[in-house]
């Protein structure tokens, strides 16, 4: 198992640990192996140490499958006009515009020389943030991601494990098995597993209060899924206890609601940052689920905005895992 750490791959990050020999430094430090990246909207640092390459973030948008199909009605209740979405997603509605999106980022991958890419398998909307009337199907997702997936992966029979992330929004939950089994079963590209976000998983309980009962909620998920347990090949490890939140603040849109679409945006990005808390593990009931899962890579994906934050957080979870 490799123990990975989370970062946006940045300058002003790699500043931060003085460049990439005192990242590779404080990786160590922190008995991590290596990391798992997230393009940071620049060019790749190419003196980052080989051997910290493993994991890949896909870009992705939150709220896509509507521009995916072309639904242009729906996307003007969303945006309010063509100029507005255009603009977002950086082109004309339809698949090709995401395409390019997930192929450039794909290439990033492939540059970086990654062992696995992560992508999400959701659709929520600035509005669903908050109402959580959702508008569309778990199995409507799934099947849209599955042709997006395949249609990006056409031709590739050899490469990086493409894992897929759970969220606990419409599409992959890891809440139903034989949802979670027609994902996998969709993809055609071979070497293709589950990335299972402990985090994400925790959030689909509201009534979870203690890191005890998220470690056991998410056992009996385990239990629930049975064989397809094996096809878990990756784990963000966080946990995530907001369900007293969710309650409080989702029914309804906050009031004033704002029309300019990129101010609902910065509302529902700051929502979804105290729904999903991207916590450090600190009781011991973590051990049991890494123990159990035995995943390839297990990644810290943990909040942090400095490199003290980020330190303090994964060194947390680590004494909870006891290393």
């Amino acid at each position: 198992m490799k123990r990975l750490m989370s970062l946006p791959l940045s300058g002003r990050t790699l500043a931060e640990y003085g460049g990439p020999a005192g990242l590779e430094a404080a990786c160590r430090a922190l008995s991590c192996d290596g990391l798992e990246v997230v393009w940071a909207g620049e060019d790749l640092p190419r003196d980052v140490p080989p051997a910290l390459h493993a994991g890949y973030h896909l870009t992705f948008f939150p709220d896509w499958l509507d521009f995916w199909r072309g639904d242009r009605r729906a996307l003007a209740a969303k945006f309010g006009g063509e100029a507005v979405w255009r603009a977002f997603y950086g082109g004309p509605e339809g698949p090709e515009t995401l395409l390019k999106l997930y192929r450039e980022d794909l290439d990033r991958a492939l540059a970086w020389e990654a062992e696995y890419v992560v992508f999400h398998v959701s659709d929520v909307s600035v509005q669903e943030g908050y109402t959580y009337r959702w508008l569309h199907s778990h199995r409507e997702v799934i099947d849209a991601a599955v042709e997006a997936i395949n249609t990006l992966l056409e031709g590739r029979t050899a490469g990086p494990a493409f894992l897929v992330e759970n969220q606990w929004w419409p599409g992959f939950t890891f809440t139903e098995p034989d949802l979670t089994a027609r994902l996998l079963e969709g993809i055609r590209y071979p070497n293709k597993g589950i990335l299972l976000d402990t985090g994400h998983l925790m959030n689909a309980d509201l009534d979870l209060e203690t890191q005890e009962e998220g470690a056991a909620y998410i056992h009996r998920m385990l239990d629930r899924h049975g064989p397809l347990c094996r096809s878990i090949r990756g784990m963000h490890l966080h946990q995530s206890l907001s369900g007293a939140y969710t309650r409080a603040h989702t029914g309804a849109l906050p009031e004033p609601w704002p029309e300019d679409y990129l101010e609902q945006y910065a509302l529902a990005y700051d929502q979804v940052l105290q729904i999903d808390t991207h916590r450090p593990w600190t009781s011991p009931a973590v051990r049991s689920l890494v123990e159990r899962v035995e995943p390839e890579w297990l990644v810290h994906e943990l909040s942090a905005g400095t490199r003290g934050e980020r330190d303090r957080a994964v060194a947390l979870q680590n004494q909870a895992l006891g290393w």
